[in-house]
């Protein structure tokens, strides 16, 4: 098993795990307005680029 050589700061420690965050998705808001994620049919309306593509029960 490996063991490191030095003690590494708090400082590098924070550097190294700057990147390791979980993202924030991107959320946009559908024209029947709520919120989906980009490039994805609505779940709520069925709708996509302004196109009907699903039938869903809760349609208008």
């Amino acid at each position: 098993m490996a063991v490191q050589q030095n003690k590494k700061s708090r400082s590098r420690k924070g550097m190294r795990r700057s990147h390791d965050r979980v993202a924030v998705p991107t959320v946009i808001y559908c024209s029947c307005g709520e919120p989906t994620l980009p490039h994805c049919v609505c779940p709520h309306c069925g709708t996509y680029k302004g196109r009907k593509v699903v039938a869903t029960g809760n349609s208008k």
